[in-house]
């Protein structure tokens, strides 16, 4: 007998669930010798609950609890110190189950990131040194056989950071493609020439199409994605035309898209924020009963407001923006990029490897074409529309009819609107190409795919990006840089140390999001017990845990900005047509004065008293006078 498709699919849903047995999930691949880890264990069939235990090889008990059957619970804050005490024993009710993980030192955890970014930077060639931090890492997963980690290079880490959705992989993937296709059709009907020509009355000079490159990434403010993408190949040709460097638009790009994304509260990243806040103060109300009432009491939203003023780094990298130019200044690398680019010896240096291929004749227009920057103004201003639509129905379904804008953009479905966004913008760049008979449906399939292949080695890095991600969590290096740095903490040091410690895992691990998961729900209970009641909203010391909340989420921006492997990182690169090496090499001292002024002043100034207004008036004053007296005006000198 032949079995239909949904034969096949009713047969395999009337199978048991998996993990109905009592059996451990997801058991730990790498430890690292005395860093906490935990293991997950789920009940089985039945009623009621089972006991559990888990034990060295030497049989010493590391936990010990039950589980509901049907349910799940995770044994944390286990250690183990040395290869004797694997494999471990792990007995749930009547089973038992062998755990063998790779034992490895903590500072192992911190090689493969720390190898990755050496390379890029010393070679200037990231894919490769990509790869190489990747299978550092999957040698310890793979128990430090060499060929075992060339497999898991590519089954355990490369194939599933391109396939997760989860974690909208696949869809950011998706989205560049498609987005790159749109650029694509719209090069070639003369949408982005015309874009130019009309922008150029008004952006004369290298001056002004920068500080529009900064206005336009104000305004995409809803998603760092969207922003960067959007923001990059729509300014690309006019800051091209006033000669102004790749890595200066590359940094415009990406100084705006998280900065703005994490602050404006209309956006995918403030909703994600609030939910960490709550569970952050909800922990600290479960370990300091005597508090709970107060902590109980705080609304998310109203402590997410309260921290804005704290937010130092991303508040300072958009006012850096527009100092810089504002002031036409620029000092380090980057001036010397932009000095090459005004004297006409190239929009990138010789032997750069852009992240995005523009110079085939696919992405110019087509010849006899006529400019009209509604041709790509259209598009664009589709993209956005259906991605805010978007964000807006998906939310208002998620939470309901009568939930405040903040709630419903926090809980939309940013990932599949992008993907709505992005196709709709094709659609409507084909349509417009060939309504006005600019193109042939076949000359828009051209474009289309030229565009999409623009961006393949971007997709390469970034997936490689992902893969170190992953690797880097399978092998605890955030957990381990957390022990590490948040030793002997003073309860007014505490905003510079978790600056530091988040600035330091985003760094590592390339991602703000899981470092913002990782910290506040620690943090805030941390300052609760460290300060007491005078840290709680009313108390003498109340800046202390606005300060430290806010410290999670700007050193988690600082690190992500400065990281070769983070993924806005990689698509500031590929929007802007610049060499990913490039960009991170000369945006990172801008970075690093950024976070200077704004740890000395903000986070220590703070901490000791000092109004939050203050703390940013003169750290503004001072990133002022560094570009008065140390940057330097390339156009005195061309």
């Amino acid at each position: 007998m032949r079995l239909t498709l949904p034969a096949v699919l009713l047969a395999f849903s009337l199978l048991p669930l998996s993990g109905s047995a009592q059996e451990v999930s997801e058991p730990p691949t790498v430890v690292l010798s005395g860093v906490p880890f935990h293991i997950t264990m789920l009940g089985g069939e039945g009623v009621g609950s089972v006991a559990y235990e888990v034990r060295t090889a030497a049989g010493a008990v590391l936990a010990l609890g039950s589980v509901q059957a049907r349910g799940e619970t995770t044994a944390s804050g286990l250690v183990v110190n040395s290869k004797a005490d694997l494999p471990l024993q792990v007995t749930i009710g009547s089973s038992t189950h062998e755990v063998a993980p790779t034992l490895t030192p903590g500072w192992f955890s911190l090689l493969p990131p720390i190898l990755a970014i050496a390379l890029a930077l010393i070679f200037r060639e990231v894919i490769m040194a990509l790869f190489a931090g990747v299978w550092l890492g999957a040698l310890a997963v793979a128990g430090f056989n060499p060929l075992t980690a060339t497999w898991r290079l590519i089954d355990s880490f490369i194939v599933p950071a391109l396939g997760d959705t989860d974690g909208g992989h696949t869809q950011i993937v998706i989205f560049s493609f498609l987005l790159g296709g749109m650029v694509g059709i719209i090069s070639r009907n003369g949408g982005t020439m015309g874009i130019v020509e009309a922008v150029t009355p008004f952006a004369r000079s290298g001056r002004r199409g920068k500080l529009a490159t900064a206005f336009a990434g104000l305004a995409i403010f809803f998603d760092d994605y969207a922003n960067t993408l959007i923001v990059g190949n729509t300014m690309r040709p006019i800051t091209d035309r006033l000669k102004v460097s790749r890595e200066k638009l590359a940094y415009l790009v990406d100084s705006t898209a998280a900065p703005v994304a994490a602050l404006v509260p209309i956006s995918t990243w403030v909703g994600y924020e609030i939910s960490l806040i709550s569970d952050g103060l909800r922990i600290a109300a479960e370990q300091t009963p005597e508090s709970a009432e107060v902590l109980l009491g705080i609304t998310p939203l109203t402590m997410f407001f309260q921290t804005i003023p704290y937010l130092f780094y991303p508040l300072l990298a958009l006012v850096f923006v527009f100092l810089t130019s504002g002031m036409d200044r620029d000092f380090g690398p980057m001036a010397a990029a932009e000095r090459r680019a005004a004297r006409g010896k190239g929009l990138f240096r010789e032997g750069a490897i852009l992240a995005t291929d523009t110079s085939s004749h696919l992405m110019e227009a087509k010849e006899g074409v006529v400019p009209k920057w509604w041709n790509a103004g259209v598009p664009v201003l589709t993209v956005i529309a259906v991605v805010l639509g978007g964000l807006y129905t998906t939310g208002r379904a998620n939470v309901g009819p009568d939930a405040d804008l903040v709630q419903i953009f926090g809980a939309a479905d940013p990932f599949s609107t992008l993907l709505w966004g992005s196709l709709a913008g094709c659609l409507a760049a084909i349509v417009i190409s060939v309504g006005q008979r600019l193109m042939t449906t076949q000359e828009c399939l051209e474009a289309w795919l030229g565009g999409m292949k623009a961006m393949m080695m971007a997709m390469i890095i970034l997936t490689l990006a992902w893969s170190l991600g992953a690797v880097t969590q399978d092998i605890g290096t955030a957990q381990y840089l957390s022990l590490v740095l948040s030793d002997n903490v003073s309860p007014h040091f505490l905003p510079l140390i978790v600056f530091l410690t988040s600035a330091a895992m985003a760094f590592a691990t390339g991602t703000s999001w899981g470092v913002m998961a990782i910290m506040l729900p620690v943090v805030i209970p941390l300052t609760v017990a460290l300060g007491g009641p005078d840290v709680l909203p009313g108390g003498a010391q109340s800046f202390i845990l606005l300060g430290a909340t806010g410290s999670v989420l700007a050193g988690a921006i600082f690190g992500d900005h400065c990281s070769p492997i983070s993924d806005t990182t990689v698509l500031s690169s590929t929007a802007s047509g610049c060499d990913h090496v490039d960009h991170v090499r000369t945006q990172l001292p801008y970075a690093l004065v950024v976070a200077g002024v704004g740890m000395l002043i903000g986070s220590v100034g703070t901490a000791y008293g000092l109004p939050a207004w203050a703390a940013l008036g003169l750290s503004i004053l001072a990133l002022y006078l560094i570009l008065k007296f140390w940057g330097v005006r390339i156009s005195e000198e061309v």
